[in-house]
């Protein structure tokens, strides 16, 4: 249209027949029509043309400006997608369920012995009827040594019992042990879990298994003369190479025990339970927010934007060096018509 408006203005086909008629006549009629048209007219058309290319090289400027805005959103989204895989976002979701699988409960009694093991529900231990005398056991339990992981020279006795299962019912474990003599000021018994009684039975080589379980979990002990309320969670870690690892938490709570037998004696009893804290299981796993298709949309925008301001530049510069090279070609035809 700009182009178009210059050549409606600079194409008037009375200007050649005016100057036709200005060389025949005399000068004091030729002075005057030369003055008006070479001074009113192109005046006129080259402050339109200036204001058309000063209006041209602003927006020059602005497209310039965007694009240089362009590459540092490019830079900085590169540089954030980086940063962000290098720093996962640790997730943590949690997992319902009626029945966990029943964990192994590996007791380092020593020179204790396991009096009595219970399984009760809705959180109901009846009163021990003779405590310090063997009692029914009704857990599942087995005796295994190994030798130490650490030191791979003393021997180790576990005895292993099969924990709670049903968390709907509040299902626990009830022990008690008896330790008729000490040669320590404080009493307690070692204890550790793991994930799966079932696997340990399974196992080919159960040393070796708990070898692995004390090699990987953290042990804890019980002191004698209390009794001992251990509330258990599971937690499930998801590591990058795609295995998964099992840990407990646990919330423990102590009572003092009053023995009220008649001859108490010098000897040590130790009471623990062993319940379900919730029915939820706790996964963690490590996760990257940086979503590479959205990078990728976003790039792919930017780089639109940067091919469209590169292509308007363009054609401003084109525009505006044809429309300058027009002005010069109607400048010099009107120079030599006043020739």
């Amino acid at each position: 249209q700009l182009s178009e408006d210059v050549e409606r203005v600079s194409e008037n086909p009375t200007d050649e027949r005016e100057g036709e008629m200005e060389v025949h006549e005399d000068a004091s009629s030729v002075i005057l029509p030369d003055s008006e048209l070479g001074t009113t007219a192109p005046s006129l058309r080259f402050s339109k043309t200036c204001l058309k290319n000063v209006f041209s090289v602003i927006l020059l400027f602005i497209y310039l400006l965007l694009m240089a805005v362009a590459v540092f959103l490019v830079y900085q989204t590169i540089s954030d997608f980086r940063e962000k895989l290098k720093h996962p976002v640790m997730s943590v979701s949690y997992k319902e369920v009626s029945l966990y699988d029943a964990p192994g409960i590996a007791f380092y009694p020593g020179k204790a012995r396991l009096l009595s093991c219970k399984h009760h529900y809705y959180d109901h231990i009846p009163p021990l009827i003779n405590p310090g005398q063997p009692g029914d056991i009704e857990c599942t339990t087995q005796r295994i040594n190994y030798t130490d992981p650490f030191t791979n020279q003393t021997m180790k006795y576990a005895l292993v019992v099969q924990g709670p299962r049903d968390v709907k019912k509040k299902e626990l474990v009830f022990l008690q042990f008896h330790l008729n003599e000490t040669d320590q000021d404080f009493s307690a018994i070692d204890y550790l879990l793991f994930s799966s009684f079932q696997e340990f039975i399974n196992s080919p080589e159960k040393a070796e298994f708990m070898k692995d379980c004390e090699s990987s979990y953290s042990s804890w002990k019980f002191s004698g003369g209390f009794r001992t309320w251990v509330k258990m969670s599971l937690v499930k870690t998801k590591e990058e190479d795609g295995s998964e690892t099992v840990e407990f938490k646990q919330e423990t709570s102590v009572v003092n025990y009053i023995d009220q037998r008649t001859k108490p004696g010098s000897d040590q009893l130790f009471f623990v339970v062993f319940e379900w804290k919730d029915p939820f299981i706790q996964t963690v796993q490590d996760i990257i927010t940086a979503n590479p298709w959205n990078m990728i949309a976003l790039l792919c925008g930017i780089f639109l934007a940067l091919f469209k301001a590169a292509d308007f530049a363009k054609l401003s510069v084109k525009w505006m060096i044809k429309i300058r090279k027009r002005h010069l070609k109607r400048r010099s035809q009107v120079m030599n018509h006043i020739n």
